[in-house]
């Protein structure tokens, strides 16, 4: 019996021009590159020029993703942004990067998960497209994390950059087999319990300002492994697949060591594992898209491959989703 599912047409992203290296942070702030390589595997980081927004990025990495696909702007009738630094407070981002994109049609709303914001938004998209509501979709992740960083605090600022991806995506009938092209299944969690651990400490209702990202690191680190697998061991549950039938494992680009880790205690050989935080740093709800992008252009990940994405964020939020390309 055939049904609906949420198939990948193409992918892009976008960087800032500004490239921010360790060493370039070392002479700003107490660190070392070693130090920030040793702990993160971090070299370099995308900062945004001054009048440069998030929508901005979301929009060129948007029109990266639909001459990807070759698809016009016009038929897209959903878009879904996940971001935690918007241009506004309100109106969402999303509608930006609809006018942005001389899109008239549809529907366009921001989704905030921060780190799992693309996981999240593939999901919710996932679940439109197969209601039937929707037929083609813009999935991004955009950040200027750069904007809420306290520079002066050296155990956060050195971990996190800017940029977007986005991917566009279609309900298509596929055969209603584990072999279907599109999103597989998908898996979201949370546990506000956890907020304390990684957050902003400011916010239109509770101070009437932006505020900082604040971190205990050693915490986050400690759960992010063992959340991680539990939502990929889900996955796997749910369509019979195992760690041996993966193709490409995308993760969230926080913390080589995490990445590292959470590949390990799966069984991902390390050659499957796609890394890009070296290059970006931490760009939150971008970095999926981010990496998928730049393994789809390089030739790694092709039509046909099964592609497990995964991600962490603060709240705390977590999800994986499983593809076939």
């Amino acid at each position: 019996m055939t049904m609906l599912r949420s198939v990948i047409l193409g992918c892009g992203s976008a960087l800032p021009a500004q490239v921010l290296t360790n060493q370039e942070l070392a002479a700003k702030v107490d660190t070392t590159d070693e130090w920030i390589v040793q702990r993160t595997g971090i070299r370099q980081r995308h900062i945004a020029a001054d009048g440069e927004l998030t929508s901005d990025l979301a929009i060129q990495a948007a029109k990266a993703a639909l001459a990807n696909a070759h698809v016009d702007p016009q038929t897209i009738d959903l878009i879904v942004l996940g971001t935690s630094t918007p241009d506004n407070t309100f109106p969402a981002t999303a509608v930006t990067v609809q006018a942005g994109l001389g899109i008239t049609r549809g529907a366009a709303f921001d989704l905030q998960a921060v780190c799992s914001g693309f996981v999240y938004a593939l999901s919710i998209t996932d679940g439109l497209l197969r209601t039937g509501t929707y037929t083609r979709a813009l999935v991004i992740g955009a950040e200027t994390f750069s904007r809420i960083l306290d520079w002066k605090d050296r155990t956060t600022c050195v971990l996190f950059g800017d940029g977007a991806g986005a991917v566009v995506v279609e309900a298509q009938q596929q055969p209603g087999e584990k072999t279907d092209r599109g999103i597989l299944t998908t898996h979201l969690r949370s546990d506000g319990r956890h907020k304390s651990k990684l957050y902003v400490d400011g916010g239109p209702s509770s101070t009437m300002t932006v505020g900082h990202l604040r971190m205990e690191g050693r915490a986050v680190f400690k759960h992010a492994v063992a959340m991680i697998t539990d939502v990929i061991e889900d996955a796997f549950r749910a369509t019979g697949y195992t760690a041996s039938d993966i193709d490409w494992f995308v993760p969230h680009q926080a913390n080589k060591r995490i990445i590292d880790d959470s590949a390990h205690k799966l069984g991902i050989a390390p050659e499957k594992v796609v890394i890009t935080v070296d290059q970006h740093g931490n760009t939150s709800a971008a970095s999926i898209p981010l990496a998928l992008n730049a393994a789809v252009r390089d030739g790694r990940i092709k039509k046909g491959d099964l592609v497990l994405l995964e991600a962490m964020g603060g709240g705390f939020t977590w999800g994986s989703a499983l593809i076939r390309w």
